[in-house]
């Protein structure tokens, strides 16, 4: 008992008949690795199909899974109401599942329902596999915007409560690829959208699920993908499983990434522990990079290190270079985890009486005050990327020729709020979209008058 199998499969409404209503045909192979798919669920005969969907709830810092005991969809949406679905929830896998969560401190549960109706994501996988198998329970979860490895921690999760509950089960991770492989396409094109499609479906005909790890956020955001943490997820229930991977389809015909591929599970294999070599991979990348770092990123380090572990705010050591007791500036520190953001924080004016309590200050709070993150445990420590931005004088900025998204911050303000954003940030090509993130950051509306200002940095990494 346990994963018997998994899948990854897209979910373009209009592969659906009654939705296309003959545009499913420019996707031949697309449908016919989804009859392959259902074909193969229904040889397996799984007791439960665990549904990893794109379109399902989705929150920052929180994995939804859905609750009670079934729950039904329709294609109303898009004019194809009489296609409908009804499912049974696996209640005993889905408490299983949350309370492993639990021990592991992931965030997930079943609380947050917002929408008790099946999502597209979800029903299109199951219009096909309903063609041939029906005998099964569903579990639905939802991404979210935590990072990639707390994806693959609860994909892990859903291994061992699949085993738990003494199921036969396959997962469906269902999610697109690329959304911006042609002009003509509804989302344009951006040269990351092929790479992206590209690099992808290389490491998953292969089963290389360590290499998803090894994805940008830059490359993933510009190519515009909305299943690579599903992807994760799926690998993280097949973590130490030998798997027959095969690729059964790939297209790109409306402009949007569809890749199918099947892995077979055929028994344990402990070298395939791709959690464990990624973080060893990132403590030694961390501990190189700790070997080059100057006096203002070791003393962010040493005050999130001290805070984690004792919750006491660190006292200014000495032995600093003399600038750092002698003057003053605002400071931004930023913290990645395994390549993701995990807490920025900073001042724009100094708060301090000195550059050393600046930086000892805003490290506490991007380490713990954060809104958008839990705080930083001990066993993180080694996995963390650190840099301190020293802000220079802020001065107005007349016009959008005064910036450059590579040289200056930009601050943009009115009555309504106040945003900034720091320069040369990965994924900000044009002073537009920076400015359009810092109106963002601010609640400032799209049409809304701001003023604007700018500002340098000495960036310490």
């Amino acid at each position: 008992m346990g994963i018997q199998a998994a899948f990854v499969v897209p979910h373009p409404p209009l592969i659906v008949s009654e939705i296309g209503k003959g545009q499913e045909s420019a996707i031949q192979k697309t449908m016919d690795a989804y009859e392959a798919v259902a074909r193969r669920i229904c040889e397996l005969q799984p007791e439960t199909i665990i549904m990893i969907s794109s379109h399902q709830v989705m929150y920052a810092n929180y994995f939804h899974i859905s609750p009670g005991e079934r729950a039904r969809g329709d294609f109303g949406r898009f004019q194809a109401e009489q296609v409908r679905f009804e499912v049974s929830y696996d209640e005993e896998l889905t408490a299983a599942l949350g309370s492993l969560a639990a021990e592991r401190r992931l965030p997930a549960g079943t609380e947050g329902e917002v929408d008790k109706e099946l999502d597209h994501g979800t029903m299109v996988p199951l219009y096909f596999v309903n063609r041939f198998w029906k005998k099964y329970q569903l579990v639905r979860i939802g991404l979210s915007g935590l990072s990639l490895m707390k994806h693959y921690e609860l994909g892990q999760c859903i291994q061992k409560a699949a085993e738990q509950c003494r199921r036969k089960a396959v997962v469906i991770a269902s999610g697109d690829l690329s959304h911006k492989l042609k002009k003509e396409g509804p989302y344009g094109f951006q040269k990351e959208g092929p790479e992206y499609d590209s690099r992808v479906m290389y490491a998953l005909e292969r089963g290389a699920f360590g290499e998803l790890f090894e994805f940008p956020e830059e490359l993933c955001n510009k190519a515009g993908e909305c299943g690579h943490r599903a992807i994760v997820m799926m690998a993280g229930a097949l973590d130490r499983r030998e798997v027959i991977a095969r690729r059964l389809s790939y297209e790109g015909t409306f402009g949007v990434g569809y890749g199918i591929c099947e892995y077979l599970v055929q028994g344990e294999n402990t070298h395939r522990n791709f959690k464990e070599k990624h973080e060893e991979k990132e403590r030694q990348r961390v501990k190189e990079e700790m070997e080059r770092q100057d006096a203002y990123v070791r003393l962010a380090r040493r005050t999130i290190e001290h805070y984690a572990r004792t919750k006491d705010v660190l006292e200014v050591p000495e032995g600093l270079p003399e600038e750092m007791y002698k003057t003053c500036a605002g400071v931004f520190v930023s913290i990645k985890e395994n390549g993701s953001l995990r807490g920025c924080i900073g001042t724009v004016q100094p708060a301090e009486s000195s550059l050393a309590r600046e930086i000892i200050y805003n490290a506490v709070s991007a380490s713990s005050r954060d809104p958008r993150f839990s705080p930083i445990e001990p066993e993180e420590l080694d996995r963390l990327t650190i840099t301190v931005d020293v802000l220079g004088e802020v001065e107005k900025a007349g016009s959008l020729e005064d910036l450059d998204v590579k040289r200056y911050g930009v601050i943009v303000s009115n009555e309504n709020g106040r945003g900034l954003l720091l320069p040369n940030l990965d994924g900000v090509d044009t002073v537009q979209e920076q400015i359009d993130i810092a109106k963002q950051k601010a609640g400032i509306g799209e049409q809304e008058e701001i003023q604007l200002e700018r500002f340098q940095v000495v960036r310490h990494f």
